[in-house]
């Protein structure tokens, strides 16, 4: 069976984010961290070199049954990447009352945090992971 390519390890959050440049992303990517500490009450875990997860759920398919992050994001040098696991299509009016994000199959992408509104942000967020908890229950 074929292993994830990126895997939960070791390494520090707080180390990765010290690394960011310029200085702007690097804060903004620790306001990150805290807003995702805050929703899921849970601490940061490192999966693979520059994603930042949070919880995590099993999931069965052709591969087998594999651990992933409930949610997570990474500083890409362009924008953020949120990872938002199941997807948008239940929470189209949440994304309208964020502000100017793009999204694909299971991210939400920010330029820079200005770009939201935080406090809808962790609203969103909230409801995601209370949703992704509830479909996969430990």
């Amino acid at each position: 069976m074929a292993q994830n390519k990126t895997q939960a390890n070791s390494k520090s959050a707080d180390e990765f984010l010290n690394t960011i440049t310029p200085e702007k992303k690097q804060k903004e990517a620790k306001e990150l961290l805290r807003i995702f500490k805050k929703v899921t009450e849970c601490e940061p875990v490192m999966w693979g070199s520059s994603i930042i997860g949070f919880d995590t759920y099993k999931y069965t398919n052709s591969s087998g049954t594999n651990d992933w992050m409930i949610t997570g994001f990474s500083p890409r040098k362009q924008n953020f990447s949120l990872y938002i696991m199941q997807g948008f299509a239940d929470y189209q009016q949440d994304l309208k009352e964020l502000g100017k994000v793009k999204t694909a199959k299971s991210c939400l992408y920010i330029n820079k945090l200005e770009d939201v509104d935080l406090t809808k942000l962790e609203v969103f967020l909230k409801k995601t992971v209370e949703d992704m908890r509830n479909k996969y229950k430990k």
